[in-house]
């Protein structure tokens, strides 16, 4: 059987946060459609048994805490050694905390939210962009925001603020490195039961699923890491071509539309 279109044949993308969930589904669908993919996380035994059960030619591992810069911009140095160049960021580490009110913050947890969420993002932001421009790569780089940067839904404030964040961040280095012909966009997930989600809020994946459905506008379809991967594929390709500074929610509506309260 012929493959069907190669839409990222022979370009290089690092993936933060692609041992689980919405990375790892990115991370497989790149390879799928000619990409040779980074997988940078911290979880290094599951990171590992998703290059092997993909392939060792086309992906590989880096160990990367996203709260530190330098390991960061190590990342992306490894990339661009191994495979000579870099097309694509896919900045998608991230935690979503714990769950409490507002008047019994724990600040240290805040600290940690924004740490990861947001600084990660402004540090995979920072190096990618430092490595296209120099090579005069016109590149594609991706954040994984969520519709609570667009709202201020059930999410805990921390996460509320650090997803608003990632927005100031795309939108900001959208215009700046537009004059490189640099793509900056970000992707708003509504709820999804990846490996995080189900260990922060303690339920398993039908629970969360069943959840997040009920309070969903959109019928007839439960969200998944696969529509988040092929929302990326489409900001990472060149049929994206003009598309930089937006924040692409995918939530059936949810961000957009007033719903009545049941």
């Amino acid at each position: 059987m012929a493959n069907k279109l190669m839409r990222l044949e022979g370009k290089v993308a690092v993936i933060t946060g692609g041992a689980s969930g919405i990375g790892e589904a990115t991370a497989r669908l790149f390879v799928e459609h000619g990409a040779r993919v980074v997988i940078a996380d911290i979880q290094d035994e599951l990171a590992l048994q998703v290059v092997s059960s993909i392939g060792t030619d086309n992906v590989c591992y880096r160990h990367c805490d996203v709260t530190d810069e330098k390991q960061v911009e190590e990342t992306v140095a490894f990339a661009v050694q191994k495979y000579s160049t870099l097309d694509i960021m896919f900045s998608n580490a991230g935690i979503l905390g714990s769950f409490g009110s507002l008047l019994e913050m724990d600040m240290a947890v805040f600290d940690r939210t924004i740490a990861v969420n947001t600084r990660g993002a402004a540090s995979a932001v920072k190096h990618a962009a430092r490595v296209m421009v120099a090579k005069k790569i016109r590149g594609s780089i991706i954040c994984t925001a969520s519709v609570e940067s667009i709202l201020a839904g059930t999410a805990p404030l921390p996460y509320v603020v650090s997803k608003h964040g990632i927005l100031a961040v795309v939108k900001s280095a959208a215009r700046e490195l537009g004059q490189h012909g640099i793509r900056v966009n970000c992707i708003s997930p509504h709820g999804i039961a990846t490996p995080m989600v189900c260990k922060s809020v303690g339920a398993d994946v039908g629970t969360v699923e069943a959840t997040v459905y009920r309070n969903a506008n959109l019928k007839g379809v439960t969200l998944n890491t696969k529509h988040i991967a092929e929302a990326a594929l489409f900001l990472a390709s060149d049929e994206s071509a003009y598309i930089s500074a937006q924040n692409l929610a995918v939530d059936g509506g949810l961000s957009s539309i007033m719903r009545p309260l049941n």
